[in-house]
């Protein structure tokens, strides 16, 4: 049946057309954005998707630039106890040179002191934007990572890094808790007598690394600087190792070590046999926090024999402390950069994970705008022969 009312061809090819065009127009989206999904009304799961990736990005880029400022900070503090090491090494030479009893050890000393004040200086130089990991406690945090689980939580993820003190300075920040008591032949406090033992007791719990052990018996003094991860057995027993190297006759330590020196009390018998009364100072064992792993440089005096003995003892110690530094400073960096080439990876893949979700398909966008042209074209010849033939109903009243 013919309608002058209703032309459904006509109908049908306008909405044939309009299809054609919302396709057309989309196409000439996609081409004109790079996106085929550029907002959340083309497809709200991906989009969704994609916005949260995108914006993890833009945070592992800051996490980048987190990272080259913490390793810029760590390379500094590196390169300054490589130094350090160096400069130690120096003074080692000196103190060698001093053990000779023909050289002028007043000159040797006060070359001694002019590296020490170099090393003061390097380590008070040793800064990254403020911050100096080799003055003080603690540790920094680097910002390392973004976590996001299952559940879209978010957790940071950072490098810790920790201060390793190479001051030189003793700083009055506290004293360990020590004493020194009557031994076997029940001698004072003050003295030991000849064939008598003394006892010196290092009173239980734990040690900070930098924290300065001193032990005086007549005239002799060994002093030695606790290092990351020591006990109390380990500074007794560097004490007397210290003290053995003297070579003082008729003086004889032993170590009574703890099976837990954090609970239990470490003590060292001194056995005096020199034939003559040695002094025995209430206290002279002594702990107090250091400003740093080098604060026995200033003890250092090589004008006598004795202080020249053991100032080779003692500087062996802070040599080991400052090459320990070095290293885990190196490590920390090298750790540090890892993880920013996997930041760097981490950038890559999610960037290339979002362009598949939502970046356009150019050459096919391309191809597919060619056809719809054409159904345009034909859509609109469709609508016009469509639109003609209710023009036929005419002949039917001539």
């Amino acid at each position: 049946m013919s309608s002058i009312l209703t032309n459904n061809s006509a109908m049908v090819a306008l909405e044939t057309l309009r299809g054609i065009n919302r396709n057309l127009e989309s196409i000439q989206s996609q081409i004109s954005t790079g996106r085929k999904i550029s907002s959340a009304k083309d497809n709200a799961a991906i989009w969704a998707i994609s916005t949260v990736m995108s914006t993890d990005v833009s945070s592992f880029k800051q996490i980048t630039d987190s990272l080259n400022l913490g390793s810029s900070t760590v390379g500094v503090a590196r390169a300054a106890s490589e130094q350090v090491t160096n400069m130690l090494q120096e003074m080692k030479n000196l103190i060698v040179s001093a053990q000779e009893q023909n050289v002028d050890r007043n000159k040797i000393q006060t070359d001694i002191g002019q590296v020490r004040a170099q090393i003061e200086s390097i380590v008070g130089a040793a800064q990254f934007n403020g911050q100096n990991l080799l003055q003080g406690g603690g540790a920094i945090s680097v910002l390392s990572s973004l976590d996001r689980a299952s559940d879209q939580s978010v957790t940071a993820s950072t490098i810790s890094i920790t201060r390793i003190d190479l001051q030189t300075t003793v700083q009055a920040m506290g004293t360990v808790a020590l004493n020194s008591g009557a031994g076997s032949a029940a001698v004072g406090a003050a003295t030991i007598a000849d064939s008598a033992t003394g006892t010196y007791t290092l009173t239980a719990g734990a040690i900070a690394e930098g924290y300065s052990y001193s032990m005086t018996i007549g005239t002799d003094t060994v002093e030695y600087v606790a290092k990351a991860n020591e006990t109390l057995n380990d500074v007794a027993g560097a004490l007397k190792t210290a003290f053995d190297a003297l070579g003082v006759t008729g003086i004889a330590i032993t170590v009574n070590a703890a099976t837990d020196p954090t609970a239990t009390d470490v003590t060292l018998s001194v056995a005096n046999t020199s034939g003559a009364t040695v002094a025995f100072a209430d206290a002279s064992f002594t702990g107090g926090t250091a400003g740093g792993g080098l604060a026995t440089l200033t003890a250092i005096d090589v004008t006598t024999d004795t202080g020249a003995t053991a100032a080779l003892n003692s500087i062996e110690g802070v040599l080991q402390t400052a090459i320990d530094a070095a290293a885990s400073f190196g490590s920390a960096q090298k750790r540090i950069g890892y993880q920013a080439e996997f930041v760097t990876t981490l950038i890559d893949s999610l960037t290339s994970g979002v362009g598949a979700m939502v970046d356009a398909d150019i050459e096919a966008a391309s191809a597919r705008l060619q056809a719809l042209q054409v159904q345009q074209q034909l859509g609109i010849q469709a609508l016009s022969i469509a639109n003609q033939q209710p023009q036929s109903l005419l002949s039917l009243f001539r």
